[in-house]
């Protein structure tokens, strides 16, 4: 079987060689600021500008089933040695797609992948809040489609599972796309506000969704195929899974002049705000354990504040998963109602699972004093 090292050399030699920049290293990486604790190390440029913070990275040129050209960037790998090889961040849970109707096989000829699969970015991105109350929306398009075989879990011939999406091909661009340079394979694309550990400014790169509306709402690609990806509501490192859940919550306040403002109603509100989710960690990218539970699949388990909570002015921001319990516990918040039945996840407080997988690498979360 091939060395997945082995593949991310090559990897990276055809991107330095198509690119003319230096392939990746340790030694020819940007050097952050520690206070911006940038995960992915690959990382050309973050800019945190409140509202409108982006991240530049590389971005690699592949092929379509047809033989044409796609451009696409990687963030995660499910074997360590490869992951710090890359720059990118370690997700061993990834491995879990292997064998499932959720992976996309690939192959890998002088360093270019080849893809099953492909990305319509054609269509127009089209949202519209509902009425009177924004969510559910009235209308929501996705803005780019990918087709039956397409996912961004790449299984290369060594089972090495990268994450790796495409955001540029002949039908167009990511809509989180702000810049990109097909001659140098740069792209710069906007990344998302969210809360970790009761600190916000948790920022992640929202890629593909396996769902319609959460397509739209999170501003992804709608890409079905990962809908089949193992399992929804397990999150424990021993759990046969390559997800992990977090909480997005349904009808938190809107106004923001609060400051409070947090969830998918105030999204839908205020033009496609970042409705600022709640999230368990982030990569543990020097910890070369096979149960280091980060993966960028995230299992939403929406949150909605209670008719109690509500009627006793409790309704705030959700800064961290020990907040979110505590709120459970007390009966001010629990599953919304647009979760199907079936049973809690445990490791979530008892919340149920939306059935919505986002993938959404985290990038960095920086100490900010803003």
């Amino acid at each position: 079987m091939p060395n997945g090292v082995a593949e991310a050399n090559a990897i990276l030699v055809a991107a330095a060689r198509e690119s003319g920049r230096p392939a990746y290293s340790e030694s020819t990486a940007v050097r952050f600021k520690p206070s911006d604790n940038v995960y992915v190390k690959s990382a050309l440029a973050v800019d945190f500008t409140l509202n409108r913070a982006t991240v530049t990275l590389p971005l690699y040129r592949g092929l379509s089933p047809q033989g044409e050209s796609v451009y696409y960037i990687l963030t995660e790998a499910s074997d360590f040695n490869v992951a710090k090889r890359l720059g990118i961040n370690y997700a061993p849970k990834m491995k879990q797609v292997i064998g499932t109707a959720g992976a996309q096989p690939v192959t890998l000829s002088r360093g270019i992948i080849q893809f099953r699969g492909n990305v319509d970015f054609s269509p127009t991105y089209e949202v519209e809040p509902g009425s009177p109350n924004p969510f559910p929306p009235a209308v929501a398009n996705p803005g780019a489609i990918a087709d039956a075989q397409y996912s961004s879990m790449a299984v290369l011939p060594s089972n090495v599972v990268l994450n790796a999406q495409i955001v540029h091909n002949a039908s167009g661009s990511h809509d989180r796309l702000e810049a990109i340079d097909l001659e140098k394979r740069t792209v710069t694309l906007s990344i998302l506000d969210g809360f970790q550990g009761g600190r916000q400014y948790f920022y992640h790169l929202v890629t593909d969704v396996s769902a319609a509306v959460p397509s739209v709402l999170e501003k992804g690609v709608f890409a079905p195929k990962l809908a089949d990806i193992p399992a929804y509501g397990k999150s424990l490192p021993s759990d046969p899974s390559a997800l992990l859940g977090f909480s997005p919550v349904l009808n938190g306040i809107s106004d923001t002049q609060t400051g409070q403002h947090q969830g998918f109603v105030a999204s839908l509100a205020n033009n496609g705000i970042d409705p600022i989710n709640i999230f368990p960690y982030g990569p543990d990218n020097d910890n070369p354990a096979e149960d280091s539970n980060y993966s960028p699949l995230w299992d939403a388990h929406v949150s909605m504040w209670t008719e109690a909570a509500i009627a006793e002015n409790k309704v705030r921001r959700i800064t961290s998963f020990e907040d979110l319990q505590g709120l459970i516990e007390a009966g001010m918040v629990t599953s919304a109602d647009i979760n199907p039945e079936g049973p809690g996840n445990d490791w979530l407080f008892g919340l149920r699972p939306t059935q919505a997988i986002i993938n959404c690498p985290v990038i960095a979360h920086p100490v900010l004093s803003n």
